[in-house]
């Protein structure tokens, strides 16, 4: 009927683990079944009434509510950094600029061709249109192309897979007015159509691709200045999950119609995340080099603590939303935590063992320690011991857990009457590893076998 539950990995299964909270007192009388036996076989004890809880043991990991790595978004140096780590900071300040002589050279250029081609359509004759065409062509892709480049570098694949299409969406634009002014051009040159109407059609194709480049450029250099997304704890380098910058891309994706039409949250713009291996520090000194992509700094919003645990699919069908939990971390012997579950994922993730288990989300409350003091506050990433109390009963009818056994495929318990056992199925309810709440089958005051179950027959004389 229980489980026992097997060393904890961080990532294995967790069988139930059934914890009784109440501790009580049962009146046991001992009956020989043989004689001569200092221990005897056969134990008897009564069903009374009694509060019993089940309890769910879970390995679980702390959480932080939301970390963000700022990257530098072009090749250069770290110019200045504003912050120390471990500080605080607010959404929106200052933490870091990157110069880039790169960026700021590409931008001169994006700004000098889009002024060119808001100048365009004055003194071009037929012959010049071709060549105007191709070039116009030539710098729309090195523009889409440096933008694709940018999106590739996002580790998270929902969100380099909409930003890809919101390029995708801009070179579409672009296509079009082409094709536009493929057409005025071909209708001059059959003699169809003035000169005018083709200078004006492959002007409007060049503004919107010098507009898109000079976008771009702007956007990257913007970037340069490296801003906190969320308020949070300051540390140097990023963390391990990998990936890249989005903050250049994702203001040229507002010019294009915004990020928001994609069903991208614009605050995820900035959370590029990535890092060296383990046992490498990433810090990025002041004039230290950078490439597109380095992290720099990583701000860790501390405020409001979780926990991750895995769930046995065994077991998840009892965990509800509003669950109360203990909570037991390696790192603080003697505390407990409060916990209460705020969510349950729908689809599984397997573990290490190649069981099943469902990801549960936690909230994270205050602990104490055994001398009632208040506990340390734990860090992220930090292993826990989660305890799930998942059922109660405050007025129930119990028996010890040691007197319920399965036979074809029920639960029974064998209850004494007038002196001989009866094979009693029941309904079991809450279980505590100590009590196991009846349903019905036993009534309080009914006296049960609680040790050598395996002995007794249907109708043996039990004295």
């Amino acid at each position: 009927m229980r489980r026992t539950q097997s060393p904890r990995p961080a990532s294995a299964t967790r069988p139930r683990l059934l914890i009784a909270l109440t501790a009580v007192a049962v009146l046991t009388a001992t009956t020989a079944a043989s004689c001569g036996d200092d221990q005897p076989p056969v134990a008897l004890a009564s069903a009374a009434r009694n509060p019993v809880t089940e309890v769910i043991d879970a390995p679980a990991t702390v959480t932080a509510r939301a970390a963000a790595t700022l990257t530098a978004p072009a090749d250069g140096t770290l110019a200045s950094l504003r912050v120390q780590p471990g500080q605080r900071v607010k959404r929106g300040q200052v933490l870091a600029v990157v110069a880039s002589p790169s960026a700021q050279a590409r931008l001169r250029q994006a700004r000098e061709a889009l002024a060119a081609a808001r100048r365009a359509g004055r003194g071009v004759s037929t012959g010049d249109l071709t060549g105007s065409r191709r070039g116009t062509d030539k710098a729309a892709d090195e523009a889409f192309d440096a933008a694709r480049k940018a999106a590739d570098k996002i580790a998270d694949p929902q969100l380099r897979s909409a930003l890809l299409t919101q390029v995708t969406s801009a070179q579409r634009q672009y296509a079009a007015a082409a094709r536009s002014a493929d057409q005025a051009v071909r209708a001059v040159q059959q003699g169809i159509r003035g000169l005018n109407s083709a200078v004006g059609a492959l002007s409007a194709a060049q503004r919107l691709q010098a507009q898109q480049a000079y976008d771009l450029a702007k956007a990257t250099v913007d970037a340069l200045t490296l801003r906190a997304p969320i308020g949070g704890v300051v540390q140097p380098g990023g963390t391990r999950a990998g990936g890249g910058s989005t903050d250049g891309l994702a203001r040229l994706l507002e010019q294009a119609g915004g990020a928001q039409a994609a069903g991208i949250d614009p605050s995820a713009l900035a959370t590029g995340q990535g890092g060296p291996p383990a046992g490498v520090d990433d810090a990025v000194a002041v004039g230290g080099q950078v490439t597109a992509g380095t992290p720099v700094l990583t701000v860790v919003d501390t405020g409001q603590l979780g926990l991750l645990a895995e769930v046995d699919e065994t077991d998840v069908l009892l965990v509800k939303a509003g669950v109360t939990a203990t909570v037991e971390l390696d790192a603080v012997t003697g505390a407990s935590y409060d916990a209460t579950v705020r969510s349950v994922d729908v689809l599984p993730t397997n573990s290490a063992q190649g069981g099943v288990t469902y990801r549960v989300r936690l909230a994270l409350g205050v602990g104490r320690l055994a001398e009632d003091e208040p506990a340390p506050t734990p860090r992220p990433g930090m292993n826990a011991i989660v305890h799930l109390r998942v059922r109660e009963a405050a007025d129930a009818v119990t028996v010890p857990a040691s007197a319920v056994f399965s036979t074809d495929g029920r639960d029974a318990v064998w209850v004494v009457r007038d002196g001989r056992a009866d094979r009693a199925p029941v309904t079991v309810g809450v279980q505590g590893s100590d009590l196991v709440q009846i349903l019905d089958g036993v009534r309080a005051g009914d006296r049960v076998v609680v040790r050598g179950a395996d002995q007794v027959r249907d109708g043996q004389e039990v004295r």
